[in-house]
């Protein structure tokens, strides 16, 4: 019963995290055709890729507070269906601003849900931390891999109907909240107040910031990738890259994940693979800024694996060095710190883009803001928690 049990948990944690992102990477494989249509400049690209990273840094700490009043598993739920709604939405419009709007409600949707996760996966496995983390981990790379695979088949029968893919998207958002609501472990009771209150006063800024400047590093190389990679190519002259470079780099997110579940208790509580992660990154990007061939693809997939290192053991951060009371609001913090760094980058890159007309520019910002991956995690004791 207990491994039936364990099992249920992992294919819910594992959908989950799918669903968080299926919606979010339906955009990269479509920006020409959103670029065609609708006239969007490089900016208004770079706003459209951050909504997400906007709305999860400005909603993260309602959504720890929404966990604290609801319990992870409901504020998990009803926020999946609001993003699934925003997700619909956006194929109902023609223009950029309805666009704007219906990615807005959408991302806020995605916002107060992930903050749940690592919740849930310390009331849910307490003991495999790490090996949870990676299981949702590893479904938000599948998540991101679906849409880039299958969305340039689609747009081979009918270029126009970029709208009915990022309606599309929607469906799997649906059918994942119905399952966490029918078949999902009841969740922890949500903390008392006095709880939540106690939480607050031994809050550690300093991890806080740490944390949070190591998990933007991922954001900013995963959201500017998925953005700027094809502005990129597109300025190179070579649009017939963008899809298999985005299907490598996103699929190189896979086998590094899947690394990190096979050996989650020898990686967990290590600074080296951080480090291992950024050198990847920073050999990625630059390779990628230098090329536009096929050793654009090696190095998409290179990027690819680093980004699935930092991501897991990013996400492992606050359930590994929080204790139990204290994790839905390390979570949101480090959500609001990481994506507001990601947003502020991601909107640089654009800006850069548009004054340089070089679109080498905004690689070379994405490097840079690896740096932290690079300095931080040595600083970290690892031990706490």
């Amino acid at each position: 019963m207990e491994r039936d049990r364990i099992a249920v948990i992992v294919v819910l944690l594992w959908l989950a995290g799918a669903a968080l992102r299926v919606s979010v990477l339906a955009v990269p494989p479509v920006i020409a055709f959103l670029r065609a249509d609708l006239a969007m400049s490089a900016t208004e690209i770079g706003i459209l890729s951050g909504l997400p990273m906007i709305m999860i840094a400005a909603a993260a700490i309602p959504g720890s507070l929404a966990i604290s009043r609801f319990g992870a598993l409901r504020t998990l739920v009803g926020a999946s269906l609001l993003a699934a709604l925003g997700a619909a939405l956006r194929g109902l419009f023609a223009n950029v601003a309805a666009l704007l709007a219906s990615t807005t409600v959408m991302s806020l949707g995605i916002a107060l849900a992930q903050p749940a996760l690592p919740v849930l996966v310390r009331e849910w496995l307490s003991s495999r931390i790490a090996f949870a983390t990676a299981a949702y981990s590893n479904g938000m790379v599948v998540g991101c891999l679906l849409p880039v695979l299958l969305a340039p088949a689609l747009l081979g029968e009918a270029p126009g109907d970029w709208r009915l893919i990022l309606a599309g998207s929607s469906i799997p958002i649906f059918v994942v909240a119905a399952l966490l609501a029918g078949l999902a472990p009841r969740a922890a009771a949500p903390a008392d107040n006095a709880g939540v209150e106690q939480g607050r006063r031994r809050l550690d800024y300093g991890l806080l910031w740490r944390i949070g400047l190591i998990f933007g590093s991922n954001n900013t190389v995963y959201f500017g990738t998925n953005a700027f990679l094809p502005l990129y190519l597109i300025w190179a002259g070579r649009t017939d890259l963008i899809a298999p470079a985005l299907a490598i780099y996103n699929f190189g997110q896979l086998p590094s994940s899947l690394l990190i579940m096979v050996f989650a208790h020898r990686l967990e509580r290590r600074a080296w693979p951080y480090l291992v992660s950024a050198v990847l990154l920073l050999a990625g990007m630059a390779v990628i800024a230098l090329t536009a061939d096929a050793w654009t693809l090696i190095a998409a997939g290179m990027l690819g694996f680093g980004s699935g290192i930092s991501l897991v053991l990013g996400l492992a951060l606050p359930p590994l060095l929080a204790k139990p009371p204290d994790v839905g609001r390390l979570s949101a913090a480090m959500f609001l710190v990481s994506y507001a760094f990601a947003m502020l980058v991601s909107v640089i890159c654009g800006l850069a883009n548009d004054l340089t007309g070089d679109a080498r520019s905004a690689l070379a910002l994405i490097a840079a803001s690896i740096l932290p991956l690079v300095l931080l995690p040595p600083t970290i004791r690892f031990q706490r928690g």
